[in-house]
Parts: C-alpha cells; structure tokens; sequence
C-alpha cells in the first residue's frame, strides 16, 4: 500500500503538493472549476496542519513561447483564491532563485502556486523529459511532496515521477479516494459487470478492451469504435469514422472471435449523409456508402439499457455519438438518464464523459468519477502508473537528503 496524507507527520512542514488542476480556459475565464473544487480537501486538510503550501500543476498543451500567455495558470489562482478566501502567492518563474526563497521563507498556512510545469518544456523539454537536475531545484523547496494528480499519473515527468526520488512522499486524500474506488468497483468488480465503450478511435482503446473483456460480462460498443468493429464484421458503416488498416482490422476479429458472448454492438443508428445533413434512423444492416453514423437509435438504447439494468456494475468511457451537435446527442442523454438509476454502482470515466456529463446537464448526478481520463484507461488496463509507482510504500518512508 502507497503512503498516504493522512499517515504522514506533516504539522508545520512546508509541503510541496502536485495537483492536476488542468482546467478548461477562455479569454482567461475558467468555465469548469470541477478540478479546482475537487483539490480543495487535500490543500484545506494541509492548511488546517499550519503546512506551508507549494502548489504545482500542469495547464494544457505547451509547445512554443505563444502557448504560454494562454495558458497562464493565474486564473485558477483567481478561483483558488476565491473558494480559500486567502491571498495566495504566485511565481512565474518555476526555477528562478527569487522562487525559491518565496517556498522557504513562506509562513505557516501560506500559499505559493507555482507558474505551469509545462513552461519548462520551452524551448528544453525539462518537464516531460523528466529531468534529473529540475527535479532536484523542485524537491529543494519543500520538505514533503504530494501526488493528488491522478490525471497526471500516466505521465513519467519531473513534477509527477522526478521529485518523489528526493523527498519523503504520499499521496492526497483525492489520489486516494480515486484508488479506492477504481480498485473496489473496477478490478474487482461486482458482476455482471458491463463496461460501455464509445470514442472515435479504437486504435488507443484496443489494449484497455483486452484488459477489460476477461473480467467483464458485457462490452457495449458505439461511436467510432463500434464502426470499427462492425466494419470488421463486414457490415458496411458508409462514410463513418472507422479503422482501416488491416493489422487493427485483423485484430478486432481475433478479440471479437474470442469473447464473441460478451459483445452488444448497435442496432440502429442515426445518420446522416455526405450530400444531406438532415438526421435519418436506420437500420445497422442498412448503412449507406454515403451514410455516417452519428449517434446510436431507440432499438440500441433499448437493447442497453435491458443490460444496463441488469447488471450490478458499470463502467463507462465515451459517448454514444456525436454529443456536441443537438442532432446527435439523444443516445448519450439516454444513457446517461439509465445510468442514473444505476448511480451507485456506475463509475464514470474519462475527460470527455465527464464532459459530456457537464454539459448534458448531469453534473453533480454521479458520485463514481474518476477525472483521469487517460490515466483512468491505463490504471484499468495496467494495474499502476508511473507516477503510483514513484511513491513510497506505507512501511518504507525515510527521510532523503538532497
């Protein structure tokens, strides 16, 4: 078992605590402060141990000297701000000297968040090449680190797998309950289990399918991915997003050759065509070559919610079509409207079901949601992470010198 917060002796230290507080942004408002709001347990629970407190996360996609000024983390120091009602400290320059004596002469229930980690991938990749030397300069300003990024701990970087190597370690209170509750409703599951599996590319999902077939009773499948395997079945699904190459192709047949029982695919769809946008319901069998699938019909939601229903856990990733245009985006609602009364036993996974979620109107109706999105695939199909893995167990905590 990983060592965790509430194990640790930290009453007075100043903490260095990596968060995932990777929030959507526009015009320099955050419209969805759900990561913000969840990581307030862990920094409210160090605060009220008089913990110096350096925050540090990544903010989007950071390749050049441009992609800076718009994802400035600044604005969830706003947010930050606001829900902690307290000043907190900010520094733009991760490894400068003037930030590293802002982290050590901070007071105790001080505040200092740290400018975006992926600063440091420009112009050298010091971030996402998990550098030694960066490591060392970052771990040098606390004296305990925490991993409560979940979403991040997929990611073998400097902030996530680096600094833990020179620091007495844990993770926070949410990495913990994210765990917990993969490990006690994912692997090992109470059945039947159902997984539901929608996205556009099958190609990245194909090792989490395989990992996941053994232990469930039933995979339903739409959106890209169930073209993908119809089309493997040598059903025509017109113009629709599906995988072509033949290796891919050859291996949803083995897999579906295999676990041919467990497999609900679609049975309606609506369409639309390549020459006519106007939504059209048809049968799985009777796709046009000009026909692409957009979402799943009432005979497929039927069909899974008879499942669904009777099924003792569901695991969720993906949508059932093309959510974000109003045409396309029933068969996702129904589903999510079943789930419902499935609450308790449904966990929701994923960056885009969760979005799909919020802007469904359904925010706040799930408890069972892990924000790791790719982190969530891996953990089911591998057991750990990286960033898992970089901390310390429960029994072989040590105090480590610099």
């Amino acid at each position: 078992m990983k060592q965790t917060l509430k194990n640790m002796y930290i009453k007075d230290k100043r903490v260095l605590l990596r968060l995932d507080l990777n929030v959507p942004i526009i015009n320099g408002n955050v419209i969805d402060d759900t990561k913000i709001v969840k990581s307030l347990e862990t920094i409210n629970f160090l605060l009220k141990e008089n913990c110096k407190i350096i925050i540090m996360s990544h903010l989007g996609r950071v390749k050049t000297e441009e992609d800076k000024a718009k994802n400035t983390l600044e604005p969830v120091k706003a947010i930050l701000e606001k829900y902690l009602n307290k000043e907190i400290k900010f520094a733009k320059d991760i490894l400068s000297e003037e930030t590293k004596n802002m982290a050590l002469n901070l007071k105790s229930g001080e505040i200092l968040l740290l400018e975006n980690t992926r600063f440091l991938d420009v112009p050298e990749k010091l971030e996402s090449t998990l550098n030694d030397n960066v490591a060392k300069s970052l771990a040098s300003l606390g004296e305990i680190f925490v991993l409560d990024a979940f979403a991040s701990s997929h990611r073998s970087h400097t902030s996530v797998v680096g600094i833990p190597k020179y620091l007495p370690n844990c993770i926070g209170l949410l990495m913990e309950q994210e765990l917990d509750m993969l490990n006690r409703t994912i692997l090992n599951p109470e059945h039947p289990f159902t997984v539901i599996m929608g996205g556009a590319k099958v190609d990245d999902k194909i090792p989490l399918i395989k990992s996941l077939l053994p232990k469930c009773d039933h995979l339903l499948v739409s959106g890209g991915i169930a073209n993908s395997f119809l089309y493997a079945l040598g059903l025509n699904v017109g113009a629709s997003l599906k995988a072509t190459d033949e290796n891919i192709i050859a291996e949803l047949k083995n897999i579906m050759l295999e676990y041919k029982p467990k497999f609900a695919f679609p049975l309606d769809a609506i369409v639309e065509s390549t020459y006519n946008k106007t939504p059209a319901l048809k049968s799985i069998n009777k796709i046009d070559s000009n026909d692409i699938i957009k979402d799943i019909g009432s005979k497929t939601i039927q069909k899974y919610q008879d499942i669904i229903n009777s099924s003792n856990t569901i695991f969720i990733n993906g949508t059932m079509g093309v959510y974000e245009e109003k045409a396309y985006r029933n068969g996702t609602t129904e589903i999510f409207n079943i789930l419902k009364n499935k609450e308790e036993s449904t966990v929701i996974g994923g960056g885009d079901t969760i979005s799909a979620l919020n802007n469904l109107g359904f925010k706040n109706t799930f408890t069972n949601i892990s924000s790791g999105g790719g982190a969530t695939l891996e953990y089911i199909a591998k057991n750990t992470l990286p960033g898992i893995e970089a901390i310390s167990e429960e029994d072989k905590i040590e105090t480590l010198d610099l």
